[in-house]
């Protein structure tokens, strides 16, 4: 069967001073995949959409602002990620600079800052320590990973670069 997986953004809203990051905190919804858990800001892409300009109207819609410089850190391959087993295919961006204020919330739950420092403190997807590194790292190369997942738990993680 051929791999069509769902097609995604993930993006990580530097703060100006570059030391926190903007997540959502998803506690709006009881019947949401991801409740309880802090994730980056994102969503599907549209089929007129290329992979930049679908995170820049995910984080527009999600926090109000708009994204001036961005950098892509990487994909990630995440079989069998979806609520019902569906596969995912994201690609994960850094914005280094935005105009606007951020929402204090959205339909899916409370924006924080959070210092990077902080991150690994949070409840989130056992996947997200893993690649989370990666996307904060100084190694200029993407990278490229895949994380399947069964029954809600990740099964394994490996990525390259080059």
């Amino acid at each position: 069967m051929p791999y069509t997986p769902i097609l995604a953004t993930l993006g990580y809203v530097l703060s100006p001073d570059g030391r926190r990051v903007l997540m959502i905190h998803r506690n709006a919804r009881e019947d949401d995949h991801h409740a309880g858990k802090y994730n980056g800001l994102g969503g599907k892409l549209e089929p007129h959409e290329d992979a930049a300009a679908g995170l820049c109207r995910e984080i527009r819609e999600e926090a109000g602002i708009e994204c001036v410089e961005l950098s892509l850190r990487g994909t990630i391959s995440w079989p069998g990620f979806g609520k019902h087993g569906e596969d995912w295919f994201g690609f994960v961006f850094v914005v280094k600079r935005f105009e606007g204020t951020p929402l204090e919330r959205n339909p899916e739950g409370t924006l924080e800052w959070v210092a990077l420092d902080a991150l690994d403190s949070l409840p989130m997807w056992e996947g997200d320590r893993h690649f989370l590194p990666l996307v904060f790292d100084r190694d200029p190369r993407p990278f490229h990973g895949v994380m399947p997942y069964r029954n809600g738990r990740m099964v394994s993680w490996a990525f390259s670069r080059m």
